[in-house]
């Protein structure tokens, strides 16, 4: 929390200006003047009756720590000793990278020259040295020359302070995607399977959009399914989602009052399916429970017929037999016999790079696709932003974010930084859930008053502005726009008074 964002939630407690500056000058949280205690807040100056009152403003009346500031405690310690911290140390338990002797190298070189690499980079310029055919080339003084130029590009992309990185996000993002086609559907290399791109898919990213137009997935195959085509196909089989009507034909006999389900025999050879998986499922359907019969079938001239056929019957004394008829018939039709649920179509394509097979989906269930053999679990994609989060958690929702939004503008030849979209996805993922960038998500929760109602719905949110006694203390673009007066942003971040008496 900035500092003026601490005196801010001071002051809304009751507690005076002046006491709210002593303390932000000296502790750096509310956290921290909680755990200096009464003596901690009377070593910077505070009255004992005072901090009593700020510390029972702050929940601590119960707990009066006599632990002192972090400050006073700093300044009273010996500098020789190291401070202990508290409570137990969480054992790392991961592998601790070792540099290799090329990025130990560069490392050294950016050292001698004062560089500043982050170590992402220098780890990729060593990979790539180490990945070049010809190593000689890169001797002591062309390495220099690399770490120093890499490290005058760093710099360069470097932010200025009080830059709006909010402000040129949003131009950067929004200005560009004025230039895509406003209904684009299309997958690369599948021509069959249509999915949302240009500024439909952008809108429906920043939206947060639980369910997509054209929900997908690319899933990558393992061990031989991801070399043998049949495998592959047998895999793409087991996804999908095989209904009833696919593998057999249902056929109303009125006079008997009863469904009579001949199975294609050429199908069901095709999704591995035999008619003891057909009674499993169909009796698993509440219309039809405890009716499924096998029967001989009635006709056998038909070249993918089967000796047996499925029979439901309807009971004839029952209340409306030909209504509970025409239910169990639209009961049936459309049952799930196989397949992962939502997956209505799955088809093998073979990547172009690594020659490995991989099933694209038309719809999206990434819980259940993690279960099914032969899945390279690891590297899974869906296009369902909020599936990814309730699965994998809000760090891969992050992700998810930033590659679908890289991916839609690159697709329409769009180059945007990457750290604007970065920056989007943060404000989205930040308090753990995907918030949408609109009036119920991130624009809805400024604290801002001007700011809200400049957004959407201007007159309500004035209303409920007035009625609390909410306080608008102009400090971001648009609500200082709003007023006429400079943006606490760039030169007008710095404040200056000159006094021409003193000189």
């Amino acid at each position: 929390m900035a500092k003026k964002d601490t005196k801010a939630a001071l002051m809304k407690r009751g507690i005076s200006e002046e006491v709210a500056t002593v303390l932000i000058e000296n502790f750096n949280s509310l956290g921290e003047i909680a755990s200096a205690g009464i003596e901690g807040l009377d070593a910077v100056g505070i009255e004992s009756e005072v901090a009593e009152k700020v510390l029972a403003s702050l929940g601590n009346t119960a707990r009066k720590s006599k632990k002192p500031a972090l400050k006073a405690a700093a300044e009273s310690a010996p500098a020789e000793e190291e401070a202990v911290p508290e409570g137990p140390r969480e054992e790392y338990t991961g592998k601790q990278h070792v540099n290799t002797e090329t990025e130990q190298k560069l490392f050294d070189i950016a050292e001698k020259n004062g560089v500043t690499l982050p170590k992402k980079v220098v780890f990729d310029i060593a990979e790539r040295i180490d990945k070049a055919a010809d190593k000689s080339i890169f001797d002591d003084a062309t390495c220099e020359k690399l770490i120093v130029r890499a490290g005058e590009m760093y710099d360069s992309h470097k932010m200025c302070q009080n830059e709006s990185a909010g402000v040129m996000a949003a131009h950067s993002i929004g200005e560009p995607g004025t230039q895509m086609n406003l209904r684009t559907f299309h997958f690369a290399g599948v021509a069959s399977v249509s999915v949302t791109q240009g500024l439909p898919r952008l809108i429906e990213i920043v939206d947060a959009r639980r369910d997509p137009s054209t929900p997908s997935m690319i899933i990558p195959l393992t061990g031989l399914a991801a070399e043998d085509e049949s495998l592959a196909k047998h895999v793409a089989y087991n996804i999908e989602t095989t209904k009833l009507r696919n593998v057999a034909t249902i056929e109303t006999d009125i006079t008997n009052l009863r469904l009579i389900i001949i199975p294609d025999a050429r199908s069901m050879d095709k999704h591995d399916l035999t008619l003891d998986d057909l009674v499993d499922a169909l009796s698993k359907i509440k219309a039809v429970r405890g009716l499924v019969q096998k029967c001989p079938a009635f006709d056998t001239d038909s070249p993918n017929a089967v000796d047996t056929n499925l029979v439901i019957n309807s009971d004839p004394e029952g209340e409306a037999p030909y209504a509970k008829l025409q239910e169990m018939h639209d009961a049936i039709e459309n049952a799930r016999i196989k397949g992962v649920d939502k997956i209505k179509r799955a088809l093998i394509e073979q990547d172009s790079k690594t020659g490995k097979y991989r099933i694209i989906t038309e719809g999206s269930n990434l819980k259940d696709i993690l279960n099914v053999e032969y899945v390279d679990k690891d590297n899974v994609m869906t296009n369902s932003i909020i599936e990814i989060a309730d699965v994998f958690g809000i760090e891969a929702a992050r992700n998810s974010i930033i590659h679908e939004a890289t991916s839609t503008l690159g697709n329409a030849g769009l180059d945007v930084d990457v750290r604007h979209i970065m920056l989007v996805a943060d404000l989205m993922t930040n308090d753990g859930t995907v918030r949408a960038i609109g009036r119920n998500g991130v624009s809805g929760k400024k604290s801002s008053v001007l700011a809200r109602a400049a957004f959407e719905i201007t007159a309500a949110h004035l209303l409920h502005a007035a009625m609390v006694g909410e306080v608008d203390r102009l400090e971001g673009v648009t609500e200082n726009i709003i007023v006429g007066q400079p943006v606490t942003l760039g030169t007008g971040a710095v404040k200056l008074v000159y006094d021409p008496k003193k000189n």
